[in-house]
């Protein structure tokens, strides 16, 4: 599948066409949408080249919610070590 930007659209975001997707897979990997790797793909960009992007952007590569959290609290105390 190919999706086609207007010229008018990318001259808008002032970005040029590298940017521009780099911006989406970078918001898609954040809104968790895209893996890590498909991100990468995405934004053109090899594996190592996009994490030093996130990385640059203070954007984390894993996501530690408090869904995690108590996860690892339930097992921790099946496994009697809490």
């Amino acid at each position: 599948m190919s999706i086609v930007i207007s010229d008018e659209i990318l001259q808008a975001s002032q970005l040029t066409p590298n940017e521009f997707r780099q911006e989406i897979a970078i918001h898609l990997f954040q809104t968790g949408h895209l893996t890590l790797g498909y991100a990468s793909q995405l934004a053109d960009m090899p594996l190592d080249e996009f994490r030093q992007l996130l990385k640059r952007r203070n954007i984390p590569l894993y996501s530690y919610d408090v869904q995690d959290f108590e996860l690892d609290l339930k097992n921790l105390r099946e496994l009697g070590r809490l």
